[in-house]
């Protein structure tokens, strides 16, 4: 069984304890003839995953949706019998407004369902692998494709007005630079804690369509991120949901920028998990859907990526066309005409994302002439300690020991304090090439990178 997330979120929305709840699912099950005596307990194994028996699951919906002012079906609960029609897809439907009902609205309340059992760290969560194939295609398709969103406004208990979307993006901004100074380990359970307690309310709240699209993008955003440090924190699964979540909002937003932005955090997962063609077909959605709301950022990031994949697939034509369309659109980026989630790619960094491209085809001297620009150009501690890896390892390819020595020392002492898997997956990669290489200096510098890697997380 698994735990009915859901159904435990709508109950906090209410407000209703256990054994209130179960008193009023007595009560209405009275109105109907129905002699029930259900006790705390019994919701207890219900929110565990246990499905009521008969009529109850019906009585659940009246009791919550009565409580909360709107109607709620058996999907909405998380009691739908399998194979019934959802609550609505991840596109949801074109229509009047996103009452609670709509599948618009049943996207918030399954939105709002996972924060919240992320914020109790159910250890399922952490633990879910990632999708692939088809599930891992639909919502990067529904992105794409019709029906939009024709209205995003909503009915709810809390006003939300523009003050409220600068809360969110500001929020973004300090959760992004926490992620870059201390990782995603560190970072997650806050991100989480805040779409929980601060995000939630307002998504339920009232607003306009204008005013509406403008916090779904706020939220997409703000979503991304908690995806990007669900990613660090090796939870693909996890990363995974919310970077569909973050495309959703994305797409009621209006916003296609926005939405390549969160392709580009997929296509760079698929990368990781091995998923190569997965990536080149994401990223060609991305350019392809955003089109002129593409910025030259992150289209150069996207196609440093795509290079990355076609390298891994053997496909060197490919890689070297995407390098070119790489470089020309880096050479179109202006300090000030990106937006704030475009940030990440700073200078230097489609320079690294060529040198592993090249390093994937074997052109160690061009790799190496574009690692060395990358660590030459100055970043932030977590972009330099990624450079530093891709030139130390092909420094060792090259025999240059002393110079990969000096790399590896520098990331060891530069990733100190950060908590981030992959930083660590980086830096065992690193240990152990250099002890592989037998080079002078690497069992010390291997002694300074298990210093690095002794402090559990």
């Amino acid at each position: 069984m698994q735990p009915n997330a859901l159904l435990d979120a709508l109950l906090a929305e209410a407000g209703m304890s256990h054994a209130g709840f179960a008193a009023h699912v007595n009560q209405a099950g009275r109105s109907r003839g129905l002699a029930l005596r259900y006790e705390h307990t019994a919701v207890a194994r219900w929110l565990k995953g246990q499905r009521p028996r008969g009529h109850v699951p019906d009585l659940l919906c009246e009791v919550l949706g009565s409580r909360l002012r709107r109607p709620l079906s058996l999907d909405d609960i998380g009691l739908g019998l399998p194979g019934s029609p959802g609550a609505g897809g991840a596109a949801g439907d074109a229509g009047q407004g996103s009452p609670p009902g709509s599948p618009l609205g049943g996207f918030v309340d399954r939105a709002t369902a996972l924060w919240r059992a992320d914020g109790q760290a159910r250890p399922q969560l952490l633990a879910a692998g990632a999708v692939c194939g088809t599930p891992a295609v639909i919502p990067v398709w529904e992105w794409e494709n019709p029906p939009e969103d024709a209205d995003v406004s909503r009915s709810g208990p809390t006003p939300v007005g523009p003050e409220h979307i600068e809360i969110l993006r500001a929020a973004r901004v300090h959760y992004e630079l926490m992620y870059r100074r201390a990782g995603g380990v560190a970072t997650r359970e806050r991100v989480v804690r805040f779409l929980g307690s601060e995000t939630a309310p307002l998504l339920r709240g009232s607003y306009p369509d204008t005013l509406g699209r403008g916090l779904y993008r706020a939220t997409g955003s703000l979503v991304a991120v908690a995806g990007i440090c669900a990613y660090d924190s090796d939870a693909h699964g996890l990363a995974q949901r919310y970077f569909h979540q973050a495309l959703r909002l994305a797409k009621a937003s209006g916003d296609r920028g926005l939405g390549a932005y969160v392709i580009a955090l997929l296509v760079n997962q698929s990368l990781h998990l091995g998923e190569f063609r997965q990536a080149v077909a994401f990223a060609e959605a991305a350019l392809r859907a955003a089109g002129r709301h593409i910025t030259p950022a992150l289209s150069a990031d996207l196609h440093a990526m795509q290079a990355k994949a076609y390298a891994r697939l053997g496909d060197g034509s490919a890689a070297l066309e995407c390098i070119r369309r790489a470089e020309a659109a880096a050479e179109r980026i202006r300090p000030g005409s990106e937006p704030d989630e475009t940030g990440y790619v700073q200078p230097g960094l489609v320079n690294v994302q060529v040198a592993e491209a090249l390093l994937g085809l074997g052109e160690l001297d061009a790799a190496y002439e574009q690692a060395t620009a990358a660590v030459d150009t100055p970043a932030h501690e977590r972009g330099r300690v990624h450079r530093l890896a891709i030139l130390c390892n092909i420094q060792l390819r090259q025999g240059e020991a002393d110079g990969a020595v000096a790399a590896a020392t520098e990331m060891a002492e530069r990733a100190r304090g950060m908590e981030s898997l992959r930083l660590r997956d980086r830096l065992r990669a690193v240990r152990e090439q250099l002890l592989t290489s037998g080079c002078a200096g690497a069992q010390e510098t291997a002694h300074l990178i298990d210093g690095a890697l002794r402090v559990p997380l």
